[in-house]
């Protein structure tokens, strides 16, 4: 079990190493490549969805608005308004260092568990981990983009990044609640050692609908 564990870890990486930059690129190019990216997103996304709850017509309804939901609020993060490249780059960094101080912190310090009903593997010590990584990523990206000398709430930028990471985390228990719902494992095998493009993306998914649903609310300009 042990040998498994870190040869899926090894191939994690390996997977990780080779398709961040690529996506980090598209990301940073915007336009008709991260447009033709977030189709590919998209259609992915539909099939592991149908493919998961099968021919249940009101979960294929409920997977349908709330994938359209997701891949508009992507889109639109980006493409649809003038400082995309800067939301969307705040927002991966935010859902990234959760995972991974969820992961690690998990893994190094275990002790309680989350959700067990849900996700066995989840610990509080995961949970306050990655907040507290995303908080920090999320700061680093404001202060990397903006004039040190504009950002007069620290609080309000902490809590931001805060705040989201907890919406990501909850986007990752919805989606383990729907696979333990209808018995799968994985949403599917796209990416070695990573499982479906649902598993990787679920809390960026529920992140950025609440992102944009927040920045409506506030008027804009919510960084």
């Amino acid at each position: 079990m042990a040998e498994k564990n870190k040869n899926t870890i090894i191939l994690r990486i390996i997977s990780a190493i080779v398709l961040a930059p690529a996506v980090l690129w598209v990301v940073f190019v915007g336009g008709v490549a991260f447009e033709l990216m977030v189709a590919l997103v998209a259609m992915v996304l539909v099939y592991e969805w149908a493919k998961m709850v099968g021919r249940n017509f009101w979960w294929l309804v409920l997977g349908g608005v709330y994938i359209s939901a997701a891949i508009f609020a992507i889109w639109w993060l980006r493409e649809g308004n003038e400082s995309g490249l800067f939301y969307f780059v705040w927002l991966l960094v935010v859902v990234w260092a959760t995972d991974i101080g969820g992961y690690i912190f998990g893994m190094t310090i275990g002790g309680p568990k989350l959700a067990p009903s849900i996700s066995p593997n989840k610990t509080w010590s995961g949970f306050i981990g990655g907040i507290l990584l995303a908080a920090i990523g999320g700061y680093s990206v404001v202060m990397y983009f903006s004039d040190q000398a504009q950002i007069s709430n620290l609080a309000l930028v902490i809590s931001l990044g805060v705040g989201m990471s907890v919406v990501s985390q909850l986007g990752d228990l919805f989606e383990s609640k729907i696979k333990r719902r209808f018995g799968v494992k994985d949403s599917g095998n796209v990416i070695p050692g990573h499982g479906g493009l649902f598993d990787r993306i679920d809390g960026l998914m529920a992140a950025s609908i609440a992102m944009v649903l927040l920045n409506g609310w506030v008027g804009g300009g919510i960084i």
